[in-house]
C-alpha cells in the first residue's frame, strides 16, 4: 500500500447519494457518507496514518495492478497479477437512482483467483468524522461493527475476521475459480444490521449495478468519434449528482493539492451555481433531460427563496439539499496529501461576490427551455424578478469566476455572463411570451455590451482582458464567449482575443485559468493548467474554424486521462493529475467539446 498514491490512480464507485475512491493497489482510501459531503469515514488520501482505509488486496511480492470498467458501468476491477497468480477485486455501489435520501449505503467489493492460487488480505480501519471520533468495535463470525457516537460501518465477509485493537483484518486463499466478498454497510448508530450476504446475493447486487449503468447509459443519443471518454464523462457526471434533489458537486473529494505542498487545498463536495449550470447543456446534448430537469427544478428553488430577503438573489455554491452554509473549518490534525496543508472542510467562498452566477443560471434554464421546466409561471417570476433586481446592481467589482483571494475587481467575464442573463431573459420571455420589462433588460444588456468593449478590451494585447484595467492580464474564462453568443465565433476582436490567450495561457495545448504573477490572487504558490480551460479552448478554436488545430489539441488532452478515463482539476508540470478528483466541470466540458468538434468536422466533410 503506498503512502500517497498518486491523485489520478485511482477509479470512482458510488450509489448517486455519495461516492468512494478505490487505487490502483484496492485501497478505499476517499469515503464520506452518508453523502457526499458529509465527514469522511476513510480518508487515507488525507492522512495515511490517522485518516483510514480499506485495503483488499494479494499478499505477495512482485504484483502488477491493472485497473479497469466493467463496459459502460460504474463498476470497478482492479486486478492483480504475480508469480503466484492472477485475482481480481471487484468494487461496485448498488445505485438508488429514485429513492429518498437515506444514511443507509453500501460499498461491495468481490475477489476471485483467475489463475494459480491467491491469498487476499484484508485492512479495515474506519475513522469516523475526518478521524476525530472515536469508535468501538464489536466482533463475531464473519461479521464486524464499528460504531461511533453517529454512525455504524457493518462489516460482512466470507471468511473469518480477527480484531487489531478496534480494528479488523482477515486472510484468505483462493483457487482459481473459487470466489470470496466483503460487503460493507454505513448507517445511523442506531440502525440495524444488515442481513448476512450469501454468493448468490452478491452476485444478484452485481448484475442489477451493470444493467443499471449500461442501459441507463445506453440511452445517450451521442453517436460521434469519441464515443468511450464521452460515455465515461456522462456516468461520471451521473455518479457525481445527488439524485434526491438533482444537484451535482463539483468533484468527489475535498483537500487535493493544487500544487502538492501547498495551500491551495478546497473542499469541491458541493454544488457550484456554475458549473451544474453549464452541465444541463451537455447533459441535453446526450439526451439526459430527466437530469438536466431535475437540476432546473433546484436552480428554480434557489431563485424563488431569496426573493423576498435582502442582499444577493442567489449564493454562488450550496450543499446538495440546498443549505446555503458551508461554513470552512481547518482540518489541523490531518496532515494533507503528501503534506499539503491546511486541509479544509467545508468552503469559505460561499460568501464571495460572484456576479457571473446570474448568467449561467439564465443559460441553464434557457438552454433547458427544451424541457419546459422553467415554462412554469411561478419560476418564471422569480427568474424576471432577479433581472430586475440584476438591473439596479450588476456594475460592481466582485471576486470573479476563479473565486480569487485578493481582492474585488470589475472582472470581464462576470461581465460576460451578466450579458448572458439578460440576453436568455429577454429570449426566454419573448419564446413563452411571458411578462416582463423587456425594453429596461435590453437597454441593461446594451450597455453591458458596450462597457465590455469599451473597458475590457486592451490596445496593447489586442485582446479581452480578465478585468477592467489589466492590460496585458488574460484569462482562460473568456474562452466561452463564442458559446454563450457575445461574440461570434470568427468576430475579428474574438479571433485576436484568442490569439493572445493562444500566446500567454497555453502550453503545449494544455491551458492555464491566468497568471497569479500577473494577476495576484492572494495565494501563495502556482497551479498546473486547468482542464476544464483545454476543454473550452478546443471548443473556441473549433467554432473558429480551427479544425486542425482543435482535434490535434483535444486528442492530446484525452491522453491526460488516467487509466480509467477519468480527470481530476488539473495537469501538473510533469503531466501529473492535481487537484480534487474527479472533477465534474472536466468532464462536463469534455462532453460539449467532443460535440463541438464533432459538428464542426461532419459540417466540413459536407460541404
Amino acid at each position: 500500500m503506498d503512502r500517497y498514491p498518486p491523485i489520478a490512480d485511482h477509479g470512482l464507485v458510488g450509489d448517486l447519494q455519495t461516492v468512494a475512491l478505490v487505487s490502483a493497489q484496492g485501497v478505499l482510501d476517499w469515503f464520506a457518507a452518508p453523502r457526499f459531503d458529509s465527514p469522511s469515514i476513510f480518508a487515507a488520501l488525507l492522512d495515511h496514518d490517522g485518516g483510514g482505509h480499506f485495503r483488499i488486496g494479494p499478499d505477495a511480492e512482485d504484483v502488477t495492478y491493472r485497473q479497469l470498467y466493467y463496459p459502460d458501468t460504474a463498476v470497478l476491477v482492479t486486478r492483480f497479477m504475480s508469480p503466484e497468480g492472477v485475482g481480481e477485486l471487484i468494487d461496485w455501489m448498488p445505485p438508488n437512482p429514485t429513492g429518498p435520501a437515506t444514511d443507509r449505503h453500501t460499498v461491495v467489493r468481490a475477489i476471485r483467483a483467475v489463475r494459480g492460487t491467491v491469498t487476499f488480505t484484508l485492512d479495515c480501519r474506519p475513522r469516523f468524522d475526518y478521524g476525530r471520533a472515536p469508535h468501538e468495535l464489536r466482533l463475531g463470525e464473519g461479521y464486524a461493527a464499528f460504531r461511533a457516537a453517529d454512525l455504524a460501518v457493518h462489516l460482512r465477509t466470507t471468511f473469518p475476521l480477527r480484531r487489531e485493537a478496534e480494528d479488523v483484518a482477515g486472510t484468505v486463499t483462493l483457487a482459481a475459480g473459487q470466489t470470496a466478498g466483503a460487503v460493507l454497510t454505513v448507517c445511523a448508530a442506531d440502525g440495524a444490521a444488515p442481513p448476512p450476504t450469501g454468493e448468490e446475493q452478491v452476485t444478484e447486487s452485481l448484475w442489477e449495478a451493470v444493467n443499471f449503468w449500461q442501459e441507463w447509459v445506453r440511452t445517450a443519443n451521442y453517436r460521434g468519434r469519441w464515443p468511450d471518454m464521452v460515455r465515461r464523462s456522462a456516468i461520471t457526471l451521473k455518479l457525481l449528482t445527488y439524485a434526491p434533489t438533482g444537484a451535482p458537486i463539483a468533484a468527489a473529494t475535498m483537500g487535493l493539492p493544487e500544487q502538492v505542498g501547498g495551500e491551495r487545498n478546497w473542499d469541491y463536495r458541493f454544488t457550484w451555481v456554475r458549473d451544474a449550470s453549464l452541465s444541463v447543456r451537455a447533459l441535453l446534448d446526450l439526451g439526459f433531460a430527466e437530469e438536466a430537469t431535475a437540476f432546473t427544478r433546484w436552480l428554480g428553488e434557489r431563485l424563488r427563496e431569496r426573493l423576498d430577503l435582502p442582499g444577493e438573489r442567489l449564493q454562488i455554491m450550496y450543499r446538495v439539499d440546498g443549505d446555503p452554509q458551508l461554513t470552512e473549518e481547518i482540518l489541523e490534525h490531518f496532515e494533507g496529501y503528501r503534506g499539503s496543508r491546511p486541509v479544509r472542510a467545508g468552503n469559505a467562498a460561499m460568501d464571495q461576490l460572484q456576479l457571473d452566477i446570474y448568467g449561467e443560471a439564465l443559460y441553464a434554464l434557457a438552454e433547458g427551455r427544451e424541457v419546459g421546466v422553467q415554462a412554469g409561471y411561478h419560476n418564471w417570476r422569480a427568474m424576471a424578478r432577479t433581472l430586475d433586481w440584476l438591473a439596479d446592481h450588476w456594475d460592481r467589482p466582485d471576486e470573479g469566476i476563479w473565486e480569487t483571494r485578493g481582492g474585488r475587481k470589475d472582472f470581464t467575464y462576470s461581465r460576460v455572463m451578466t450579458w448572458v442573463a439578460f440576453d436568455r431573459g429577454i429570449a426566454l420571455a419573448e419564446h413563452f411570451s411571458r411578462p416582463a420589462d423587456i425594453a429596461r433588460w435590453r437597454q441593461t444588456r446594451d450597455s453591458v455590451l458596450e462597457q465590455i468593449m469599451a473597458r475590457g478590451w486592451s490596445e496593447k494585447e489586442r485582446a479581452l482582458v480578465q478585468h477592467y484595467g489589466g492590460e496585458d492580464v488574460l484569462d482562460a474564462s473568456l474562452l466561452l464567449i463564442p458559446r454563450v453568443g457575445l461574440l461570434a465565433p470568427k468576430d475579428p476582436s474574438w479571433l485576436s482575443t484568442l490569439d493572445a490567450i493562444d500566446r500567454k495561457l497555453v502550453s503545449d495545448s494544455l491551458v492555464y485559468r491566468y497568471d497569479p504573477a500577473a494577476s495576484p490572487d492572494g495565494l501563495r504558490g502556482s497551479e498546473g493548467t486547468f482542464s476544464l480551460c483545454t476543454f473550452l479552448y478546443v471548443d473556441a478554436l473549433a467554432r473558429a474554424g480551427r479544425l486542425r488545430q482543435a482535434r490535434y489539441a483535444f486528442e492530446k488532452m484525452l491522453t491526460y486521462a488516467n487509466h480509467v478515463g477519468l480527470f481530476a482539476e488539473e495537469i501538473g508540470p510533469s503531466g501529473e493529475q492535481l487537484g480534487n478528483f474527479p472533477q465534474a466541470f472536466t468532464h462536463l466540458s469534455l462532453i460539449t467539446a467532443a460535440r463541438t468538434l464533432d459538428d464542426a468536422l461532419d459540417a466540413r466533410t459536407r460541404s
